[in-house]
């Protein structure tokens, strides 16, 4: 056998790429190109312009198959070589025609020198506990510490760095963690420096920073805790533990009560970063963060901390994150089924339009748990907490498979949407196929998830930033195989819902509920395509010599990711025959001038400063045949079923499912929950309607509307664009007529 003595890099020849271009096409959806303009299309900068799809693909994958670890060896076989050029290949063609796609996070950052400085930025979603931890060998670790000390500091480090780099984060607030806190010893007094000449001075001091120079007059920084934040992700994160150690006494033993950080060298706002990608949101969101943080901390001296004072610091956390552009700050904050400020902590309306937003709230729970009411009636107010099983996902992977004590022994959370279940420092790792593209591009549904998996495999081998990440990791190998567009799948496969009816049956304790019925070939479709998944794993981790995958499937919601390709999201239905569809962007986007010219309504985030609503008409494809399905239109117990189902014989990890109720649906919350808790190991739910919530993602509306709104989309994009091209970042931007879209609901690409 010939053997490659010298490292190599798997590339896609541009002769190989322009023959796919020949015989695959992508399989836009209504909102495709300007979900991917928007989201995923990087800025070349040596081109002066964003990338194409074709290129976006070739990044993606290169990025990927190069993680193989037999390519970094001194002796690479031509076998190996040559088996990972050809999955190589076939994954392009797989993505490029929207048959399946990695997580969101791989499309941006995939390929991209990011992703050699930060392995964990390819991944979508991590979680930790909030309870004192220690850093560890790992890339942050305060000037004041040992890698081995415990610090308050820690699992908020972790998350804002996480966010920083694009993530999501789920974080524990149960008893357990929230008792492990010290008791908060010292009230500080934080004060925020910038000098006259950094380009943020005026931003900073209208935020609460004070001139450095005058501070310096009277101060000594040796008699406080100084800080100096450097222009980096690290700086921030480092800016806000300094301060947050210093409130307790074992990492402020010198006992000092005054916390000093120096932002003069944060970037302005719009700036560019260069690293991740986007623009700089200026130091205003960290200021206003670290003030808000402090005062948490302040009010609790002489206590511990509470479930609601460390969400709150999450949430914080959040709020500040989500000013970047590209960041979009997922969060779920898990608490104790019998805490009720926890629970409750959100009918406080003047903290949830302030910071509270920040995050979905949950609560852990166990197949025992029966008082399903209180969690019922919390939900019936306002669309929350959702639940988590804990006890189902640590001792079940596919509930068909049966009881496995201790399988997943370690998950003490799980990620913002729930459909991984995760252990302290953990991510989620994902990749999703669809598989109604899938057949209609004439792509073999094994083959693709062959090569779903395989991928997700090679993102475990990347270079982790965090000690208690990187334990974690090797240990369980954990991967998430989506299925995406689940009804419309089925629908065309089998011609019908999953779910074909009820049987009214007696549980062991004498309640009488109504168990699903399942078309039974839809069991053995998603049962056979979990075995191929399994199966690639096994010979997957034979040749890289690693574990096996501790789990491997799941449902993700999938909602920025299923626009492309314009299918179902993830398990759900369709939201509506028509609606209007909110995307969030920054303010200085170059977009926002364009699309309101052409007639879009745009108006400030209530949420978030610095952020604009653009909102879209959409109509559903399907909308006026006779068998489409909504979310308006299916019942609560229906959609209760069909996650049941997904977890049943399909996903091993979880099925992330937001359930739409109806109002005169409520009072059947409690028993559906109850009814499926030796199943779903979680579940949220949300009022269909959204009235309760402003500037909800999706509002259903009328067909009239529909049209009404859709009408007054008028112009040219191109042109207005090309009226407004002073700004460099708007030439930067690719633009095409309406007639590139379906309905002109998305004249942007």
């Amino acid at each position: 056998m010939d053997v490659i003595t010298k490292k190599q890099q798997i590339t896609l020849s541009n002769d190989f790429i322009n023959e796919v271009k020949q015989t695959v096409q992508p399989h836009w959806g209504e909102l495709g190109w300007v979900t991917y303009k928007r989201t995923y299309a990087r800025f070349l900068e040596d081109q002066n312009r964003t990338e194409e799809w074709d290129e976006t693909v070739k990044r993606v994958v290169e990025g990927n198959i190069n993680l193989d670890p037999r390519l970094h060896s001194d002796n690479v076989s031509d076998d190996v070589y040559e088996e990972l050029q050809n999955e190589a290949q076939e994954l392009f063609k797989l993505i490029y025609g929207l048959a399946a796609t990695p997580s969101g996070r791989n499309l941006w950052i995939s390929g991209t020198e990011y992703q050699h400085r930060n392995g964990d930025a390819l991944n979508n979603c991590w979680f930790i506990a909030v309870r004192p931890q220690p850093y560890g060998n790992s890339h942050i670790l305060p000037s004041y510490l040992h890698p081995e000390d415990k610090a308050v500091s820690m699992p908020y480090s972790f998350m804002f760095d996480q966010l920083m780099k694009g993530g999501g984060v789920g974080f524990s607030v149960t008893k357990e963690n929230v008792a492990q806190l010290p008791e908060v010893s010292d009230m500080i007094k934080l004060t925020v420096l910038s000098a006259k000449d950094s380009k943020s001075y005026d931003e900073a001091i209208a935020a609460g920073a004070i001139d450095r120079d005058e501070w310096l007059e009277n101060h000594n920084v040796d008699d406080v805790r100084y800080y100096h934040l450097p222009d980096t992700r690290e700086g921030w994160v480092l800016g806000n533990a300094h301060m947050i150690d210093a409130h307790f006494s074992s990492t402020n033993p010198e006992d000092i009560d005054e916390v000093v950080l120096d932002v003069s060298d944060i970037r302005e706002k719009g700036a560019r970063i260069h690293g991740f990608g986007g623009t700089a949101s200026g130091p205003a969101p960290l200021i206003e963060m670290l003030f808000d943080i402090n005062d948490v901390l302040n009010n609790a001296v002489g206590r511990k901390l509470t479930s609601v004072d460390c969400t709150d610091m999450g949430n914080m956390v959040g709020k500040a994150v989500v000013a970047g552009n590209v960041r979009r700050s997922a969060e779920l904050a898990l608490g104790s089924s019998d805490d009720k400020d926890f629970i409750t902590m959100k009918q406080d309306k003047d903290k949830l339009y302030h910071h509270r937003w920040a995050s979905n709230n949950s609560v852990a729970v166990d197949s025992d748990f029966k008082d399903y009411e209180p969690v019922a009636d919390s939900i019936r107010h306002n669309g929350e907490p959702g639940i988590v099983n804990l006890g189902l996902s640590k001792n079940f992977g596919r509930i068909v498979d049966g009881e496995q004590p201790g399988v997943d022994e370690a998950v003490e959370g799980t990620n913002p949407c729930g459909e991984i279940s995760l252990s302290n420092g953990e991510p989620c790792n994902l990749f999703e196929v669809f598989p109604f593209v899938a057949n209609q591009e004439g792509f073999d549904l094994n083959e693709a998830f062959r090569l779903g998996t395989r991928y997700t495999k090679r993102v475990t081998f990347s270079d982790y930033d965090w000690e208690v990440s990187r334990n974690a990791i090797q240990k369980n190998r954990r991967i998430g195989i989506s299925m995406s567009g689940v009804q419309d799948w089925i629908l065309d496969e089998f011609g019908n819902r999953v779910v074909t009816g009820f049987q009214k049956v007696t549980e062991e304790d004498g309640t009488e509920v109504n168990k699903p019925i399942y078309d039974q070939r839809a069991v053995k479709a998603v049962s056979d395509l979990y075995d191929s998944v399994v199966a690639s794993d096994v010979e997957y981790s034979n040749q890289l010599h690693c574990n096996p995958s501790i789990k491997h499937t799941t449902v993700k919601p999938s909602g920025t990711v299923a626009k492309l390709a314009g299918v179902s999201e993830g398990m759900h239905f369709h939201y509506a025959k028509y609606l209007i569809q909110r995307i969030r962007f920054q303010d200085n986007d170059p977009l926002l001038p364009a699309l309101q010219a052409c007639g879009y309504h745009v108006e400030p985030d209530v949420y978030t400063k610095n952020t604009m609503v653009v909102e879209f008409p959409i109509k559903s494809a399907h909308a006026t045949d006779d068998n489409f399905a909504s979310a308006g239109s299916v019942s609560i117990a229906e959609q209760f079923a069909t996650q049941a189902f997904l977890q049943t014989y399909w996903s091993d990890n979880a099925v992330s499912c937001t359930v739409t109720f109806q109002p005169e649906e409520g009072d059947q919350i409690a028993p559906l929950m109850r009814q499926y808790r030796h199943i779903t190991k979680s579940t949220s739910l949300l009022p269909y309607s959204g009235s309760d919530f402003k500037q909800a993602p999706k509002e259903p509306i009328s067909s009239e509307r529909y049209v009404q709104i859709n009408n007054a989309v008028t112009g040219n994009v191109q042109e207005k664009f090309a009226e407004m091209n002073n700004n460099q970042d708007a030439k930067n931007l690719e633009l095409v007529d309406q007639s590139d879209c379906a309905g002109g609901a998305c004249p942007i690409r």
